[in-house]
């Protein structure tokens, strides 16, 4: 089979107008060298708009699969570079594809050529230095790109946080119409929504993305970056009272405080010995708290297997915790707020139902008009997420119903006290919650560590 030439080119997106480096300049010069040569019988693989730090281009893959069918004898590059940027790639060219095939490198501007023992050594030479001085230039963006963050402006780039637009003129985020929602969507976390119930009142990619904003420090006016917290120049959209409550109530979620129970207490209690929680246990004709540690089919919930903390009886846990709470809470009167205060769940939900089903609406137009398969699809996607909607909007009547229903007894009573004995034991346990984050069992003693 006879054997070509391979002139090899490649163009990144940063170097493609510098002169001497665009596409018909390396042409050129390959081309003459051929000429000066006598070689006539030449292709030209061009990698147009691609990176040097791999070797993951189009074009290279097919000069290594031409290489390895001994199709080329000869590889021809303007300069060492344009083959590849990174050491372990240079190497493995070298000497896993170009020397095994018998297949010639050469470099015009290094003036190398590897069929020489002289020009083998110095490409590898040559290679480190290149290597070096990309690591180099790594190196320089990573301090640039810390000196602006701790000036305070944004990094720049992609992954503008939702609710933000950046101002590449002021080199800062700018909140748009989006910022809004991050402040509803906090509220209604605060409501008792979870993230999966946000995900489908909100145009984001699912509950991960609703995890994400709860959690960004982004939306106090800082900027977190390679692990220390900047105060930024940027406008923030949340308060930080209201991130601060997000965050305790996460943490709440995350320790099971939200599982339902049959029990007032469960999820708030911790042993004061050893750290590990609490749980009720029947006990004869009567129900009994005691620590984790002490029981050994949970091996994974023990602090400290010698742990000798009290047994203690539930209901007079119990009945200590309430009567502390009522004694702080005596004072405070039921919250008297309009609708308008309050984020609604329901609006959000109909109102992002009303901007899918229009959408459906025309995608149906579009389809009558040029029956264009490819809509079908999209079309599906859209009614199923009506669908989805719609039985959000059925869930949220029914958490509605409830919540007018505990409402309309906070609106007759003065305080928590008077309110209790009326309440189901499921708006007992979210008023507790609400009020105390977690009761450290010490012996005799009870410790009621409050969230207010």
């Amino acid at each position: 089979m006879k054997r070509k030439a391979a002139l090899y080119i490649r163009v990144s997106t940063d170097a493609q107008f510098e002169e001497g480096y665009s596409v018909d300049a390396q042409k050129e010069k390959l081309a003459q060298f051929c000429k000066l040569k006598d070689i006539e019988d030449y292709e030209f693989y061009i990698d147009g708009g691609w990176s040097g730090s791999n070797i993951q281009r189009p074009e290279i893959k097919r000069l290594i699969d031409d290489i390895l069918a001994d199709r080329i004898n000869m590889v021809v590059v303007y300069k060492l570079d344009r083959l590849s940027r990174s050491q372990k790639d240079t190497v493995y060219l070298l000497e896993d594809v170009f020397i095994p095939h018998n297949c010639a490198f050469i470099s015009l501007n290094e003036n190398f050529d590897t069929s020489t023992p002289y020009g083998k050594a110095m490409i590898g030479i040559l290679s480190v230095f290149a290597q070096l001085e990309r690591e180099n230039i790594r190196e320089r963006t990573r301090m640039g790109m810390y000196e602006r963050v701790r000036s305070g402006l944004w990094m720049g780039g992609g992954r503008v946080p939702f609710g933000y637009d950046y101002d590449k003129e002021k080199n800062t985020l700018v909140p748009n119409e989006k910022a809004e929602q991050v402040r509803q969507i906090y509220a209604l976390y605060l409501q008792g929504y979870s993230t999966t119930q946000l995900a489908a009142m909100f145009d984001v990619s699912g509950d991960q993305h609703i995890s994400a904003i709860l959690d960004r420090e982004t939306y106090l006016g800082r900027i977190k970056f390679r692990g220390e917290t900047i105060e930024a120049a940027h406008e923030p959209i949340i308060d930080e009272d209201t991130w601060l409550r997000v965050q305790q109530e996460r943490a709440r979620r995350s320790r099971g405080g939200s599982r339902s129970s049959a029990y007032l207490l469960t999820g708030l209690l911790v042993c004061g010995k050893c750290g590990a929680k609490m749980r009720y246990q029947k006990w004869g004709s009567g129900l009994k708290i005691y620590c984790y540690s002490q029981q050994k089919s949970k091996p994974s919930l023990i602090k400290d297997p010698e742990c000798d903390n009290v047994r203690y009886d539930a209901f007079e846990v119990e009945k200590a915790v309430t009567e502390d709470l009522f004694s702080k809470t005596a004072s405070v009167t039921a919250e008297s707020r309009s609708s308008a205060d309050v984020v609604s769940a329901m609006e959000l939900l109909k109102n992002k139902y009303r901007h899918t089903a229009d959408k459906l609406k025309r995608l149906y137009d579009l389809y009558a008009a040029d029956g264009n398969e490819l809509l079908l699809e999209t079309i599906e996607e859209n009614k199923k997420q009506l669908s989805e909607i719609n039985a959000a909007i059925e869930n949220e009547e029914k958490s509605k119903q409830a919540a007018g229903e505990l409402r309309r007894k906070r609106e007759v009573m003065t305080n928590l006290c008077s309110l209790w004995d009326s309440m189901t034991l499921s708006e007992k346990k979210k008023a507790l919650r609400t009020c105390i984050e977690r009761v450290i069992l010490t012996d005799e003693d009870i410790d009621i560590v409050y969230t207010l």
